[in-house]
């Protein structure tokens, strides 16, 4: 068996209604923490009023801040300032990837010297961080990343979206409570929903994949199949609900071991250079990338192993266990062009991707790391072929 690493917070509370023990776990946090929310996470202010009676009911006091937007190396350290300032000792995270990622760096941030270009790979000096993160408390609002429990902070900047990785900044306690997600829009759910499912399908190709991953990215594929639709046509179903955050969930378990793919290369670049949202691009390029992947698989070797993951992948998709493999891969990934078109996912082009952008984006995603785990090579050309038709 191969040797292999497994990431994972040391606490994860799940299910409908949980989110009444934030009081109780934020009082584990200090007298004082930094609370990172969304807008979107607090609409209405019945959230936030919820946090505030709860926290000040366990004698915590928060400080609270907004994430806007994905995180950018400004927002981070601005945060880090606000809570080094109002000696916060521990930090929530209240919302979706994005104000989950910015609580992470924060917390990170908050026991290291320096800002976030200090720790960013690629684009910064990617220093390692050395200790524990301020205690902190992801609580997503959003089914899709996975970040309560991944080991990575992905901050932009100019042209760039890079990470903060180490596994010190995993969350002290993720606290996933479904009943969270049934504000989301449907527009929100598609495109979250569709990137947990995007990381379920990659980690479980990626070259890191291993039986722990195996085990977790196929039950996520299986609850994303079932429940994906659900959600986006009915909100208020909560079976559906429940199902997608937790293949969110298992997501973030599985990518941060096993790795991702071609996909998770390309729409990094794509968000960081276009206004085209994360879960979007990652849904437009699903399928063009499993049918590039499967296409060079086959070239190399009609018995490659990788070959008989998407099998397991159409099967599981299609809740039809006998399918033959060739079959179960060509519908599968067929699959995946209807669940895209059945949420009304945009093409990339209607979003401002251009054929002149291709070149660019396909360079920089050949230099990702997502790449390294992608089960086959894909040259180029073949990285190009992607992208058009993702337009």
């Amino acid at each position: 068996m191969a040797t292999f690493e497994f990431f994972c917070a040391p606490r994860i509370i799940f299910g409908c209604g949980q989110f009444v023990r934030i009081g109780e776990l934020a009082g584990e946090l200090g007298p004082r923490v930094l609370a990172v929310l969304s807008r979107s996470a607090t609409a209405g202010g019945k959230r936030l009023a919820e946090l505030r009676d709860r926290l000040g009911a366990a004698g915590v006091r928060v400080v609270e801040t907004y994430q806007r937007g994905e995180p950018t190396v400004a927002s981070v350290d601005a945060m880090v300032e606000l809570g080094r300032r109002e000696k916060c000792g521990g930090v929530i995270g209240l919302g979706g990837g994005s104000a989950i990622d910015a609580a992470k760096a924060v917390a990170g941030l908050l026991t290291h010297p320096g800002g976030a270009l200090d720790y960013l790979e690629i684009v910064g000096k990617g220093q390692r961080m050395t200790r524990p993160a301020a205690p902190w408390v992801a609580v997503p609002t959003t089914a899709g990343t996975g970040a309560e429990v991944t080991r990575n902070s992905v901050v932009t900047g100019p042209r760039f979206k890079a990470s903060i990785r180490s596994e010190h900044i995993l969350p002290r306690v993720a606290l996933v409570d479904p009943q969270l997600t049934v504000d989301n829009s449907p527009a929100v759910t598609a495109a979250s929903g569709m990137d947990a499912l995007c990381q379920l399908i990659e980690s479980y190709t990626a070259k890191g994949a291993n039986p722990m991953t195996d085990a977790l990215a196929m039950e996520g594929i299986r609850l994303a199949a079932g429940c994906l639709r659900r959600a986006y046509r009915d909100g208020g179903d909560l079976e559906a609900r429940e199902g997608m955050a937790l293949a969110a969930l298992l997501s973030g378990l599985t990518l941060g071991s096993a790795g991702l793919g071609a996909v998770h290369a390309i729409a990094p670049a794509v968000g960081a250079n276009f206004p085209i949202s994360h879960g979007v691009a990652c849904a437009a390029l699903l399928a063009p990338v499993m049918a590039a992947n499967v296409a060079a698989l086959r070239a190399e070797s009609a018995g490659h192993p990788a070959l008989k993951r998407y099998a397991m992948i159409g099967r599981e998709l299609l809740g039809q266990p006998d399918l033959p493999d060739t079959q179960a891969i060509d519908e599968g990934i067929a699959f995946i062009r209807r669940l895209v078109s059945e949420l009304d996912i945009p093409h990339l082009g209607t979003l401002g991707l251009a054929a002149g952008d291709v070149p660019a984006m396909v360079a920089l995603a050949a230099k990702a790391n997502s790449m390294k785990a992608n089960p086959v090579g894909l040259d180029e050309p073949a990285l190009a072929a992607v992208l058009a038709e993702a337009m």
